[in-house]
């Protein structure tokens, strides 16, 4: 069966955010089918959005799979259920957040998830974890290179609002 390199965004600013993330990491590593292969150090962030809230912890984990895009959506949200979360406004605090940033080099554009995420090579929460797990990613909708999509983002945004925790 075809396996596909899958990069997936972990955030949470309620409660014990790092062991949300943890958290969060294992319920991913216990689905049939996936397997994680690398997790990037956990970054401590502003909220981006919706500034009224507690800042974040984030990180960025590398996995290989052969469930399709919309599969593994249901079980990430199944995870995001599981622990708690209730979507009630849009960015705003949340126990755990799972996002899917890359599916391989596809394009996905259904009503229910967008690949790649579309503010993606806009957030240095996502940039930097990601770069820091491969420095070779391409993004397939701008043919950007990680590196470049990251100086980019780094001469709009202001790299304090961004630290490493762990």
């Amino acid at each position: 069966m075809k396996q596909t390199e899958v990069y997936i965004g972990l955030g949470s600013n309620i409660g014990d955010r790092a062991s949300n993330l943890q958290e969060a990491v294992n319920l991913i590593k216990s689905i049939i089918g996936i397997q994680v292969q690398a997790v990037s150090s956990v970054y401590l962030t502003e909220p981006w959005g919706n500034k009224n809230q507690d800042d974040f912890y984030n990180q960025v984990i590398m996995i290989e799979t052969h469930l399709n895009a919309r599969e593994l959506l249901i079980e990430l949200q199944k995870i995001e259920i599981k622990m708690g979360r209730q979507h009630t406004e849009n960015w705003g605090p949340r126990i755990i957040d799972l996002d899917i940033l890359l599916y391989g080099d596809e394009i996905v554009d259904y009503p229910e998830v967008k690949i790649p995420h579309p503010y993606a090579q806009q957030r240095l929460f996502v940039l930097i974890p990601l770069e820091e797990i491969n420095s070779e990613i391409v993004f397939p909708d701008s043919g950007m290179g990680i590196r470049e999509v990251l100086i980019r983002a780094l001469e709009r945004e202001d790299e304090k609002t961004i630290n490493k925790v762990y």
